[in-house]
């Protein structure tokens, strides 16, 4: 029987002030919790109303309390909480939120904080996630929300019994300044913290368990994995109509449009009441926007303006300080909760608004609230920084969920706990191979992030960024302040239009990689080391390197920056190409590979060189994948509308789906309202390729029409 209880008893203690190594409760299969201390009620899991979602664990293998559970230890010092993880030589760390640089983390000082992402890795990012794997197959979340220091693999104790050896910079040449640790220190400034430990015994496993453990991944409506365009600011009814009449009349698919500032009365801050010269109607105009099968997001923020008619109301419930002078709901507070919710509800849910993008809630420091501001709910300054992209993304939730209807938005700051939550991560950082690296990293701490286009110099840069935003979560075009439309840059409009169809084609092996998300907490995109491990790219490569951690601990060598390939679901691995891009190297992992668009053969655990041309971004299928797709379509299936399959098959392996259905609209799959398609691709002895999918389930729902099959390798 499973130990669920696992103490420690109290290391010597020195005057000083005393080390003690932690005790251990099984808090879900193959996670652990640790209470260090007395922890502020206050905390990042509470912030965002996890709740586990148990089902997932039972397809996780059975686990034991990882080794080093005896090993971590803290001490309690100036109201402060020191924790000592112990890492092993050439251990690799990946995670601690979402960054944009680098994915290998070990060696990074990292002042976690949540903040608009200024240029560096350095903790201060749209969600500074105070959770990391390790190459070893578990995984650390410290549940605080507070702002943390980070020493990852930095600091050297005394003490250590694997200190590394004093060199004479005298005579050594390899001397460094920066020396190689055998902990992570986290420094959490309370007299207490929650600790969790997740076993593997992979990093995928890891990663499964923290997702699962925070609700699930986000499940997505249908339209939410269509395309959306967001409309120039100050934009009024008539031109939102005239703008998704424009797409439909070129042929670009369109499945909701967002509104930027200018749909409100008042902005920066809000009133959150439509205007009534630009909107006259706002129900009316949402009516015509069904009628045309294209929802509607509204941008705001939450600070509340004094044109507002809640700003009385809720003023008792805010912040002592203001953001641009509006008030700063307290939403910790029910009462602040409600107040601004309630708002939301009259004014946009109910009458058919289909979500929101959630602005301004990650920094700047010179203008959102600073640490010496209180709260009516006694959630301190930094507490509240710290979470309020997570507060913002439940009330709204909330509200949706109430309705039976699913939501999709964006949102400027997230943390420990959001995975479940329906929002996209996005921010005014405009590096396109930034952000490629983001979205890798985003599958390391339960978040989502899209690489949206906003502008372009050339018509290169244009295609190349579209081409990525159709392999993302979230396919969005963002014109608030360019104007730009998919079609600005003719010569490339017809390739811009094929990639937004395919988008659409691809709509079920989209929605099954979100719903493997929720169900099993796989994330739909993600590093390719966590389903291929540590690849080994120098030695594919053939290049010698010092690629020892203890020796050259700040290396970030190729074989783990591997940041400009993901997977896409479970069968694809995207290698995009960026402006001034004629060829790229492309690392193949272990396994045969054949392209995406012909099904021809490309290699096996190699490195090869691609020049695809302008027109296409490189994508690769795993030997035996099967993808699902649909005929090219402008919106996404409505509920109960039944559409055709075509299911594709690469490589000259047997192959094996779970395809994923429900109405796509609403919560019915929480009370089982789902179902899961076997679809298998078998050889016979003569090496010719057959394909069976399961028969729906009577009760349950099932849009699948016509089903075809196209055997891409063996055509």
């Amino acid at each position: 029987m499973r130990t669920l209880f696992f103490a420690i008893t109290l290391v010597v203690a020195n005057a000083l002030g005393a080390m003690a190594q932690t005790q251990w409760q099984q808090a879900q299969p193959g996670v652990w919790k640790s209470v260090i201390g007395t922890p502020e009620k206050y905390s990042l899991l509470s912030a965002a109303e996890c709740s586990a979602s148990k089902d997932g664990f039972n397809r996780l293998p059975q686990v034991e309390l990882p080794s080093l559970a005896q090993d971590v230890s803290y001490q309690l010092v100036d109201g402060k909480t020191m924790l000592q993880i112990p890492l092993t030589k050439n251990e690799h760390l990946y995670g601690f939120g979402l960054n944009f640089q680098t994915v290998q983390q070990r060696g990074k000082i990292l002042n976690l904080h949540v903040d608009h992402y200024g240029g560096k890795d350095n903790g201060r990012t749209h969600a500074p996630v105070p959770f990391y794997i390790s190459s070893k197959g578990y995984g650390v979340l410290i549940n605080s929300a507070r702002y943390l220091t980070v020493y990852a693999g930095t600091s050297v104790r005394k003490d250590s019994p694997n200190a590394p050896e004093a060199k004479d910079r005298n005579t050594d040449k390899n001397w460094s300044s920066r020396q190689a640790s055998d902990e992570v220190a986290v420094v959490v400034p309370a007299s207490g913290v929650e600790i969790y430990l997740f076993a593997g015994p992979t990093p995928m496993d890891v990663v499964r368990r923290y997702n699962l453990f925070c609700g699930g991944g986000a499940l997505p409506p249908r339209w939410g994995l269509g395309f959306t365009q967001r409309t120039k600011r100050m934009y009024t009814a008539e031109d939102v109509l005239a703008e998704v009449d424009s797409f439909a009349k070129r042929g670009f698919p369109l499945d909701f449009i967002g509104l930027e500032p200018g749909w409100q009365s008042k902005s920066y801050p809000c009133s959150f009441e439509w205007d009534s010269t630009r909107y006259p109607n706002p129900q009316s105009f949402i009516k015509q926007m069904d009628a045309k099968s294209v929802k509607v997001n509204l941008w705001s923020n939450p600070y509340v303006s004094p044109a507002s008619e809640i700003y009385k109301q809720i003023y008792p419930w805010s912040g002592s300080h203001t953001v641009w002078n509006g008030l700063v709901p307290d939403l910790v507070s029910k009462e602040g909760r409600a107040i601004w919710g309630n708002k939301l509800e009259k004014e946009h849910v109910s009458i058919g608004v289909s979500g929101y993008k959630i602005d301004e809630i990650d920094g700047y420091d010179y203008y959102l609230w600073p640490d010496v501001a209180t709260f009516p709910s006694g959630v301190s300054a930094e507490q509240m920084r710290q979470t309020y992209g997570l507060l913002v993304q439940r009330v709204t939730y909330d509200l949706y969920k109430k309705q039976n209807r699913r939501t999709f938005g964006l949102v400027r700051g997230s943390n420990a706990g959001g995975s479940s939550l329906p929002y996209v991560i996005y921010d005014d950082y405009y590096s396109h191979p930034d952000f490629i690296t983001a979205l890798i990293n985003s599958g390391f701490s339960g978040v989502l992030w899209t690489p949206e286009v906003r502008s372009s110099k050339t018509a290169e840069e244009w295609i190349r960024r579209f081409q990525t935003v159709v392999f993302s979560p979230m396919a969005m075009l963002n014109a608030w302040s360019s104007g730009t439309k998919p079609w600005s840059f003719p010569e490339v409009a017809d390739a811009v239009k094929d990639y937004a169809l395919l988008r659409m084609q691809m709509m079920p092996y989209w929605y099954t990689a979100f719903a493997r998300y929720h169900y099993d907490g796989i994330p739909p995109f993600r590093s390719l080391n966590l389903d291929f491990g540590e690849l080994n790219a120098n030695e594919m490569a053939n290049e010698k390197q010092n690629t020892d951690l203890d020796t050259n601990p700040y290396l970030e060598k190729m074989t783990k920056e591997i940041k400009d390939q993901y997977m896409a679901g479970d069968y694809l691995m995207v290698a995009p190409l960026f402006a001034g891009q004629q060829s790229r190297k492309v690392i193949l992992p272990p396994g045969d590979w054949y392209d995406f668009y012909t099904g021809k053969y490309v290699g096996s655990n190699q490195i090869i060189e691609v020049a695809p041309g302008l027109e296409r971004i490189p994508v690769y299928v795993k030997d035996g994948g099967i993808v699902p797709m649909i005929a090219p379509r402008l919106h996404a299936p409505s509920k109960g509308e039944k559409v055709d399959l075509e299911i594709r098959h690469y490589g000259k392996s047997n192959g094996s789906y779970q395809l994923y259905d429900d109405d796509g609209e609403t919560f019915d799959y929480e009370n089982g309202q789902y179902t899961w398609r076997n679809i298998q691709v078998t050889f016979d002895k003569n090496g010719h390729p057959h394909g069976t999918i399961s028969k729906s389930t009577k009760g349950k729902p099932n849009t699948i029409n016509k089903v075809t099959w196209k055997f891409m390798t063996t055509k």
